[in-house]
């Protein structure tokens, strides 16, 4: 089984992270997890125009290594197989097309992520994955 787990650095995407792993312990199959970073650089459109887009692209990567990096320990202890991806784009779009690229049977993601107030305005990422999904998605509280 292959699982993509979504992190964004919140205490929810680490507890998704730790679920994937025992998931994939319970399952004793040739399991792997691809952790998946995605930042929006749309918005940053004026910050490109004064700074350039390399140094914006730059600054989100060096963003997504430091998100990452929890759960990145988390799976290097646990001896699991795995991979990660930082991409930059629409968070739900890339998040669903990259499960799709990979051929991912299931996303793990948490249920909030570390924006909750614009998730009031705008729904949240794991509501749009869960919609646009093609892979079973499995929210952690």
């Amino acid at each position: 089984m292959k699982i993509l787990v979504a992190v964004d650095g919140s205490s929810n995407s680490l507890r998704a992270v730790k679920f994937a792993v025992n998931l994939v312990k319970d399952l004793r199959s040739k399991s792997s997890i691809t952790l998946i970073n995605v930042h929006d650089d749309d918005p940053l459109g004026m910050v490109k125009r004064y700074v350039g887009s390399q140094v914006v692209k730059d600054y989100l990567i060096e963003m997504s290594q430091k998100e990452l990096k929890s759960a990145l320990k988390i799976l290097d202890k646990s001896q699991v197989k795995h991979s990660c991806i930082i991409e930059l784009g629409h968070v739900p779009t890339m998040i669903c097309n990259i499960a799709k690229a990979e051929k991912s049977d299931m996303i793990i993601m948490g249920a909030k992520g570390r924006s909750s107030v614009s998730d009031i305005v705008l729904g949240s990422v794991s509501q749009r994955v869960s919609v646009l999904a093609k892979q079973a998605v499995l929210l952690v509280k």
